[in-house]
C-alpha cells in the first residue's frame, strides 16, 4: 500500500488503482480497505481510485487526541496526493465524515453517498455521544470486545443474541483489532445534529444512495438530506441493503461521476 502523512504526522494507507479522475474511498465503521478493494476494482476501469485505511485501521497509524478535523485533515491530505481535487464515495458512518469534510469546504468535486445513518428523529447522535464516552472507558480498559459489541447493539442496532452468536465468527478478531477506530464512528455520529443545521451551505453536487431493501429508516435519510443539499440527487437500488455490491453500485457512480 502507499501512503500519506496527514497535518498532525498520522500516516494514512491507501490503494491506489486505475486511471482517470480520482475519486476517494471513505467506508464505515467496522471497515478498512478490504471492504472497499471489490468497488475500487471496479471503479478503475474509468478512475484512479483511492481506497483508503482511515486512521487507526489497517495500515494507516493513529495520533491522540482525536478530533474530526483531524480525519477531515485525513481526506484533504488525499485529495493533495490525487493532484488537489477529487470526488468522494462516503460509506454509511463514513458517509457522515464525507459530508462534513465537503462542509468544511475540502475541493471536492463531487459526493457520492451510500446510506449514511443520519437517524436524528430516531436519537442516534445522543446515542453515540454516550456509546463515544463508553467505548472510551472500555477500550482503556483493555475491553476490546466488549467494545465492538456496545457499538453493534447500541450504535448499529444488532439484537444483543445475534451479538452473542458472533462472538466466535472468524471475522471477529479483525473487528477488535481496529476497536479504537469505533470511538471515531461514534464521536462522528454524535455531531450529525450540528451538521444537519449546515446541510444547506454544502454546493457540492451529490449522489445519496440507498437500497430499498435496506430499513425504511435510512433510505428517508438519505431523501432528508437530499432534501436539505442544494445540488443532490437520490437513487434507490431495487433489492440492495446495506451492504456494498460492487457489480450494482458502480455503474451507478460511473453514471453520476462521469456525466
Amino acid at each position: 500500500m502507499k501512503n500519506v502523512r496527514s497535518q498532525d504526522g498520522t500516516v494514512i494507507a491507501f490503494d491506489q488503482s486505475g486511471e482517470g479522475p480520482a475519486i476517494i474511498l471513505v467506508l464505515g465503521a467496522f471497515n478498512d480497505h478490504f471492504t472497499g478493494s471489490a468497488l475500487a476494482e471496479r471503479l478503475s476501469k474509468h478512475f484512479t481510485v483511492f481506497n483508503v485505511d482511515r486512521r487507526a485501521r489497517g495500515e494507516s497509524s493513529d495520533t491522540a487526541p482525536y478530533a474530526i478535523e483531524r480525519e477531515i485533515e485525513d481526506i484533504a491530505a488525499l485529495i493533495d496526493e490525487a493532484g488537489g481535487s477529487a470526488s468522494v464515495f462516503g460509506y454509511s458512518s463514513g458517509a457522515v465524515l464525507s459530508l462534513m469534510a465537503a462542509e468544511q469546504g475540502l475541493p471536492i468535486t463531487k459526493l457520492a453517498l451510500y446510506e449514511p445513518p443520519f437517524l436524528l428523529e430516531q436519537g442516534l447522535a445522543e446515542r453515540s455521544r454516550t456509546a463515544a464516552t463508553r467505548l472510551s472507558e472500555l477500550l482503556s480498559q483493555g475491553l476490546r470486545g466488549e467494545a465492538v459489541e456496545l457499538y453493534q447493539t447500541d450504535l448499529v442496532g444488532i439484537p444483543a443474541e445475534i451479538v452473542a452468536q458472533l462472538r466466535n465468527a472468524p471475522f471477529r478478531p479483525s473487528l477488535e483489532a481496529i476497536a479504537q477506530s469505533l470511538v471515531y464512528d461514534a464521536i462522528i455520529l454524535g455531531k450529525m445534529d450540528l451538521l444537519a443545521s449546515r446541510l444547506s451551505s454544502i454546493a457540492v453536487p451529490t449522489l445519496l444512495i440507498s437500497g430499498e431493501a435496506s430499513p425504511a429508516m435510512l433510505s428517508d435519510a438519505a431523501q432528508a438530506i437530499t432534501d436539505a443539499l442544494p445540488h443532490a440527487q437520490h437513487r434507490r437500488l431495487p433489492g440492495q441493503t446495506h451492504d456494498l455490491v460492487a457489480e450494482i453500485l458502480a455503474p451507478v457512480l460511473e453514471t453520476f461521476l462521469l456525466n
